[in-house]
């Protein structure tokens, strides 16, 4: 399980180097193989490879004759891309999924479960601004069957 946020630095060739608590965890479940992919939320999306293979079947096995789901195959298929952990723990973002995402200097790798966000880290704490400012969110959690969820 992927979870908090971390702020981290990419180095000037685009590396980023993946916190230590997670690294003996990826080289274990995917043998340091991950996928990274676009999100429309304009952050990317890191999954160790065993995982990022099921949800690409899932999404090939859809009714390409849909338009809407051509476009989330395009998306997120389209825009995969292989990364390996080096010795040192760390990843290089292809240029265009950095441009993709604005990713400069500061970052946040943010857990969710079986991936990981990658985000701007100004964006991210944007977002962040955002969500706890955002009164639509009870309404949500009642809509998503929250509300049974206590935190």
């Amino acid at each position: 399980m992927f979870r908090g946020a971390a702020k981290l630095n990419l180095d000037a060739k685009g590396r980023l180097a993946i916190p230590t608590r997670y690294r003996d965890a990826l080289r274990d479940s995917c043998e340091s193989r991950l996928v990274v992919t676009v999100d429309r939320d304009r952050c990317l999306l890191l999954y160790p490879q065993p995982e990022w293979l099921e949800i690409e079947r899932k999404l090939i096995n859809l009714p390409t004759f849909n338009k809407k789901v051509r476009a989330i195959q395009r998306l997120y298929i389209g825009n995969a891309q292989e990364v390996e952990l080096d010795a040192q723990g760390r990843i290089l973002i292809p240029p265009d999924l950095r441009q993709f995402a604005s990713l400069d200097k500061r970052v946040a790798l943010v857990g969710q479960g079986n991936k990981f966000e990658i985000w701007c880290e100004d964006v991210w704490n944007e977002q962040c601004e955002v969500l706890l400012d955002d009164d639509d969110l009870d309404e949500l959690e009642s809509e998503a069957g929250l509300g049974s969820i206590t935190i």
